[in-house]
């Protein structure tokens, strides 16, 4: 079965398992008190042009949004959101249940968030009956396969600025939104007041890296790393990845694949006549498939189904991942056209 479910199905890039092989008996101190996260958190600064940022490993995304916010915001504070956006759907309350409200917002166009939201949520917050907007949660890519550009990210800390809010990017998927126009690593340096380097879904085990910008953020966020559950004893593990990741472009180049896999993916199905639910330049593509051709495809194939826009018409997500092979695609994209031609009047 080829699966593009996800873009963190298989393990590790063979030169992360490696390194973590080579230091297994190695004997390191604990809590990200080590050499390998000392030397990855100096590359990470290099990587984004900002010697004075504080970086820390976590494992996992859902951990690292709620970690960050939790750090970040005053009990009566609130995280601006686009609805369709991570924190907001797909984390199952963890921002509510460290006491701060998502307020979500109509996503835009690639499931973005602008200026003009941001100042409406704002202005929609009149008084201290009600939560007080503070941060303004972005990711990119986006949960629909969207791209902010450096512009846009400009646009948003410009309006941020004006309204004394915080700028946080979630960087779940960046290798991919770096691969096709999205702010550099070093532009994200500049605009974010914090914002996190994927590892689990670009190649490592597990893992993110958080980088804070603004020095009023920094204080005791090891405290509430600890606290939340966040802290790995093991910190090393974490270390030895990023170390990996950060060294030689191998970073950028397993977000270049996965991207340039899933764009060969979504040419070869619009040639087909295949609508999408979403326009997306990432590693995640959203085509409409009939529900025959679906049936013909089971078993050969997985993906997860993200909306039903018609009777007999279902929206699938395909992701394309760091290690997914062009003879997946390939077999995806015949199995479609002979399953087409099965169904003559499906499109």
């Amino acid at each position: 079965m080829y699966r593009f479910t996800n873009d963190y199905s298989e393990g590790a890039h063979p030169s992360i398992l490696k390194a973590l092989a080579d230091t297994n008996l190695e004997g390191n101190l604990g809590y990200g008190y080590d050499p390998h996260c000392e030397h990855a958190a100096a590359l990470i600064r290099c990587k984004i042009g900002r010697p004075d940022a504080d970086v820390h490993f976590l494992v996992g995304g859902t951990q690292t949004n709620t970690t960050c916010i939790c750090a970040f915001l005053r009990p009566h504070e609130a995280v601006i959101a686009a609805s369709s956006g991570h924190v907001c759907v797909h984390e199952t309350g963890a921002i509510e249940a460290t006491g701060h409200k998502c307020v979500a917002m109509p996503a835009a166009a690639g499931g973005k968030l602008t200026p003009e939201l941001v100042r409406a949520a704002v202005e929609a917050h009149t008084d201290e009956h009600m939560v007080k907007p503070r941060l303004v949660y972005v990711s990119n890519t986006t949960e629909t396969g969207g791209v902010y550009t450096a512009a846009e990210l400009r646009a948003l800390r410009s309006v941020c600025d004006e309204l004394g809010l915080l700028l946080y990017l979630d960087g779940a998927r960046l290798a991919s939104a770096l691969a096709c126009g999205g702010a550099s690593m070093e532009e994200l340096g500049e605009v974010c007041d914090a914002f996190y380097i994927g590892g689990t879904k670009n190649g490592a085990l597990f893992g993110e890296a958080v980088c804070i910008l603004n020095p009023a953020l920094k204080p005791d966020f090891r405290y509430i790393l600890k606290q939340r559950g966040g802290m790995l004893a093991k910190g090393w593990l974490l270390g030895i990845q990023f170390e990996q990741l950060m060294q030689n472009c191998l970073y950028e180049e397993l977000g270049e694949h996965s991207t340039r896999l899933a764009q060969q993916l979504s040419a070869g199905l619009a040639a087909l006549g295949v609508e999408f639910l979403f326009d997306s330049p990432s590693n995640q593509i959203f085509p409409i498939l009939p529900d025959e051709v679906l049936a013909k495809l089971e078993g050969a194939f997985h993906w997860e189904v993200t909306a039903v826009p018609a009777p007999g018409r279902t929206c699938v997500r395909l992701v394309c991942s760091w290690a997914t092979e062009q003879a997946a695609v390939t077999a995806f994209l015949l199995a479609v056209e002979g399953a087409l031609k099965d169904c003559p009047a499906c499109l």
